[in-house]
């Protein structure tokens, strides 16, 4: 014993070490790991310092005892079973660095999550980890190709989340019966297409299940969402489900508690089996039915829901107010874009838990019920684009938490209530399209707004310099109403402001120097107000501002070119501009829309306009340019409206105008900024003072929104002259061609039948001469046919669109035009006749009774030197004259 006691202080730490050794994790096992971290660094720009998740991972301790692992002992020894490895990294990672993971076979939970890893998921490596029950690698980069085989082949899976990647192509038929323990599947947001695999309706515990946001096609199965009696979550929204009905056996998965089918589309209506899902928390069916339809009585009987979203279905009629009375439970409620016709029950107010209330775009009447106040804890409040009436209601200052507050589009009067003053966390407010009275408001200053939207009501007064001294100001819109005065010197303060919207008002003066410390703004909308200056503020540093529309005012000078390398979008016309077209204007090297008509702009028209390769609409209409037009302008490939008329341009039209290429296809991306979908949901005018064209003989205005499918070529009210290249017939994508009012002459190319998308061509006020070719009856879309005022002969051409071209004006005063259009018949299909005796060739003009049928008609026939000219009574007697006084000429 003695001796043992002696022996103890020797062995103890052999002891020690023994035990440590046994129940730490395996060295293999560490060694994989500090591998993986190996990779990461090796792979990235990140430094050890910098991968704080991992900071614990080092050579020198237990990796049971590191950040992000799990261990358990096991007969005695430990092993990993677990690694929570998400976020690990902001840089993007290779999937290689997954290899080291799979030597640990004894992995039970691997979350990878948002890591941002990229590539292939390998092939390989999957088959080791066995024993895996969780598996997360959502929110990466993994693309080319579909799920790894080997995932299918772990039978002891019940976690499975792939969402959030790119993943592509079918799921493979075969290879979910064997996830037989399944529970959790998630892979939304990816590739993914083809029908949902059969086997995938046999995972009997399934809970969860998440396919939103695929390509996944064709009719939803009738049979098999039956088998999954356990479902709790179904997730499909974002698809391509069509033609079919939703299945009925959805409706008895009576464990459901989420269903989102948004964004597909369903043949038929929404049954009233749908009331058998009574433990339904949330129901959201946006834009799923394209035909009208009722929304079923049964749904006001799920009493557990939380959300109700039912936008974009054509649903019409009324919702009886008890109905909507027995969702006490009720936080969301969304029937936005409807056609519901029914006045807002008087005692919404009931639903105490609502925290949205998004009524916008459908019929509502009457008025804003005073029962809103009693919804305390309101977040949205929507009620835009109705038909109701009244004031806002007073007193709504109970609510505290509002958000967004959306009265804009219905008939509202009176002036903007005092109580939205006391909504300190709101963010948006649209009153616009009303008829708001008074002056604005005092408090906005004071909040931190992100979106004010007031245009086209009647609003009055000048605006307080204060409002622009918020850091929160992102959308100010004021357009259409009547506002006046200078704008504050210190709108540069509002350095947050993205889109400032102040169109259609009266106000005056210079625009403050401090506007271009708005580093942020992106689009400048100034337009039809008095606004004066022959300078304006220099915003070469405003990189972000890329839409400006400063047309319809009183500027003056020279025209401006101090704008950022980075503008896309400049309206000027309608001002006082005048001298030449500057060079610097080049330096807009992004510049996609040019429009300076109604200046006083002189000179020729240059060649560096031309070198502005980015230009898809040039607009110098209504100027005083002159000379010709130079044949440098094929350049231009992304032309679609280019509008020179009412100028002094003289010489030919440039034959190079056939290889416009953005005039040749239609096919082509979208001209203008993405931004501006998006802004023109606010601006209720959604145009740039709009561009105003002379379109099938009228004066329309075209919006930015519309111009990205015009192709529009205006060359009318010139001196051009020599004849019509017949390599105009190139440009397939014109809709519009206008030519007129020049000195053209020649015939009309055959060619020009190749402008299958024309639906205007006006010829008329030129010297034309020939026939109308048959051609031009190939233009099914035309709807407008001029060609008065010219020399032309001959028979009008027949058949499809150009049958119901029979306005008389538009074939006046030609040297003999006949045809169906304008009732004249032509020579060859009268009865043969003998030619009038001419006994003296002084006379040059005599009427003759020809008996055609039973009737008497009259023919005249005259001369002028060796012509003939036959003036049948058929034809209008003002053509007759008018023709006969073309052969004095």
């Amino acid at each position: 014993m003695a001796k043992l006691s002696l022996l103890l202080p020797l062995l103890l730490p052999v002891l020690l070490t023994f035990v440590a050794t046994s129940l730490s994790c395996p060295e293999h096992q560490k060694q994989a790991l500090l591998h993986f971290k190996a990779s990461i660094i090796n792979a990235t720009s990140s430094t050890k310092s910098e991968l704080y998740r991992l900071d614990s991972w080092n050579s020198s301790s237990d990796c049971c005892h590191w950040d992000g692992v799990l261990c358990s002992s096991r007969f005695g020894s430990m092993t990993v079973l677990a690694l929570y490895l998400d976020e690990i990294s902001q840089e993007r990672l290779p999937s290689t660095i997954l290899t080291p993971l799979f030597h640990i076979r004894s992995l039970m939970h691997l979350d990878l999550s948002n890591n941002s890893i990229q590539g292939e998921l390998p092939r390989d490596g999957f088959g080791n980890l066995t024993k895996l029950v969780h598996l997360d690698l959502g929110f990466n980069f993994f693309i080319y190709g579909s799920i790894p085989s080997q995932l299918f082949h772990l039978r002891y899976l019940q976690y499975l989340d792939l969402s959030k990647n790119s993943f592509q192509g079918e799921l493979p038929r075969d290879g979910f019966g064997n996830l037989t323990k399944l529970v959790h599947l998630d892979l939304c947001y990816n590739y993914f297409n083809g029908s949902i695999p059969s086997q995938l309706f046999h995972l009997r515990y399934l809970q969860y299940l998440d396919l939103s946001y695929n390509s996944f096609q064709g009719e939803l199965p009738r049979d098999g969402f039956g088998n999954l009696t356990k479902l709790v979550h179904l997730d499909l929204k974002g698809n391509y489900f069509i033609n079919g009905s939703i299945p009925s056996q959805l409706f008895h998965l009576r464990y459901l508690q989420y269903l989102d089918l948004s964004y597909n589309s369903f043949q038929g209506t929404l049954s009233e089996e749908v009331a058998f899902l009574q433990n339904l928390r949330v129901l959201n069916l946006d834009s799923i039915f394209n035909v009208e339809n009722k929304i079923p009585k049964g749904i006001w009987n799920l009493t557990k829901l939380h959300q109700l979203s039912l936008p974009n279905n054509h649903f019409f009629g009324k919702i009886p107010s008890s109905s909507i009375m027995n969702l006490k439970g009720l936080e969301i409620l969304e029937l936005y874009d409807n056609s519901l016709s029914m006045e807002i029950p008087a005692d919404i107010g009931n639903l105490s838990n609502i925290t949205c209330l998004a009524l916008s775009n459908n019929k509502l009447t009457g008025r804003i019920p005073s029962s809103i106040l009693k919804l305390t804890k309101l977040e949205t409040l929507q009620l835009d684009n109705n038909k109701l009436v009244g004031e806002i209601p007073s007193g709504l200052s109970n609510i505290k938490g509002l958000e967004i507050l959306m009265l804009g589009g219905n008939h509202l009067v009176g002036e903007i209530p005092n109580w939205i003053s006391a909504q300190k966390t709101l963010k948006t407010l649209d009153l616009s399209e009303n008829q708001l009275e008074g002056t604005f408001p005092q408090w906005p200053a004071e909040m931190e707004v992100e979106i004010i939207n007031l245009s086209n009501n009647s609003l009055t007064g000048s605006l307080p310099p204060f409002l622009f001294n918020s850091d929160n100001l992102f959308l100010l819109s004021l357009s259409h109403n009547k506002f006046h005065g200078e704008l504050p010197s210190n709108i540069g303060n509002a350095t947050a402001l993205e889109f400032l919207d102040l169109d259609d008002n009266n106000f005056s003066g210079k625009l403050p120097a401090s506007i271009v410390n708005i580093h942020a703004l992106s689009s400048l909308c100034l337009s039809n107000n008095k606004f004066s200056g022959n300078t304006l503020p220099d915003f070469r540093s405003n990189e972000f501002l890329y839409f400006i529309d400063l047309s319809s005012n009183e500027f003056s000078g020279e025209i401006p070119t101090n704008f950022s390398n980075f503008t896309e979008i400049l309206a000027l016309g309608k001002n006082n501009f005048s001298g030449n077209l500057s060079r610097n204007l080049i330096n807009l090297s992004k510049l996609e829309y040019l429009d300076i008509r109604d200046n006083k702009i002189t000179g020729e028209l240059p060649n560096f306009i031309f070198q502005i390769s980015t230009l898809r609409t040039l607009i110098l209409r209504n100027n005083s340019l002159h000379g010709s037009i130079p044949n440098c302008i094929s350049n231009l490939t992304n032309f679609q409206i280019l509008d020179l008329s009412y100028n002094y341009l003289v010489g030919e039209i440039p034959a190079n105008f056939g290889n416009l290429v953005g005039m040749i296809g239609t096919t082509m991306e979208s001209p203008y900024p993405a931004y501006i979908a998006s802004y023109s949901t606010w601006r209720q005018a959604d145009n740039i003072d709009d561009v105003t064209v002379i379109w099938k003989k009228s004066k329309q205005d075209l919006s930015l929104r519309r111009l990205q499918i015009f192709h529009l070529l205006d060359l009318s009210m010139n001196q051009l002259s020599g004849e019509i290249p017949a390599s105009l017939g190139n440009l397939k994508a014109l809709k519009h061609l206008n030519i007129s009012h020049n000195n053209l002459y020649g015939r009309l190319p055959t060619s020009l039948g190749y402008l299958e998308n024309l639906e205007s061509l006006d010829l008329s006020h030129n010297n034309l001469s020939g026939s109308i070719p048959q051609s031009l009856a190939n233009l099914l879309q035309l709807t407008i046919l001029d060609v008065s005022n010219n020399k032309l002969t001959g028979k009008i051409p027949e058949g499809n669109q150009i049958n119901t071209m029979n306005n008389l004006s538009f074939y006046a005063n030609n040297s003999g035009l006949c045809g169906m259009q304008i009732q004249v018949s032509c020579v060859e299909h009268l009865p043969p006749t003998k030619p009038p005796r001419v006994e003296n060739k002084e006379t040059w003009f005599s009427w003759e009774g020809l008996g055609i049928g039973s009737s008497l008609q009259l023919a005249s026939f005259g001369h002028s030197g060796n012509s003939i000219f036959y003036c049948h009574s058929a034809m209008p007697f003002v053509l007759c004259h008018q023709n006969l006084h073309h052969l004095t000429q």
